[in-house]
């Protein structure tokens, strides 16, 4: 049995893609203060000293961690209303337009995406 790891991923991509940002940000915040205020992460957070050094680290991964993140969950947004509000339309014109736009919006999506495309497809009458 063949597992497509892209597939299984891209179904999930919203929830992980919020996981990822709050990963990235909880990293990335106690990375800039142990960089800029250690003495909050010993006393406060009361974490142990040999954990000080390692923070301009976590900053650096954190901050990478975040960025993709935040990437993706922008890009499913910005994927997802693009094709919801294309859908609405009922100019078959118009759809064979967007077509390829919609297609490559929908790849980066779950699949439910694609089958709205093809339903609308069906129901425009388009090959």
């Amino acid at each position: 049995m063949k597992i497509n790891i892209s597939a299984v991923l891209r179904e999930y991509i919203f929830p992980l893609s919020i996981v990822t940002t709050i990963i990235g940000g909880i990293l990335f915040i106690l990375g800039l203060l142990g960089v800029l205020l250690p003495d909050i992460l010993e006393g406060t957070l009361q974490l142990p000293r040999d954990f000080i050094p390692w923070t301009p680290y976590l900053l650096i991964i954190g901050f990478f961690i975040l960025i993709t993140g935040v990437w993706y969950l922008y890009s499913y947004i910005k994927n997802k209303n693009f094709i919801l509000k294309e859908i609405e339309t009922n100019k078959r014109s118009e759809f064979i337009k967007k077509r390829l736009e919609l297609h490559n919006a929908a790849k980066h999506l779950p699949s439910k995406y694609q089958i709205m495309i093809r339903e609308k497809e069906a129901e425009l009458r388009i090959k």
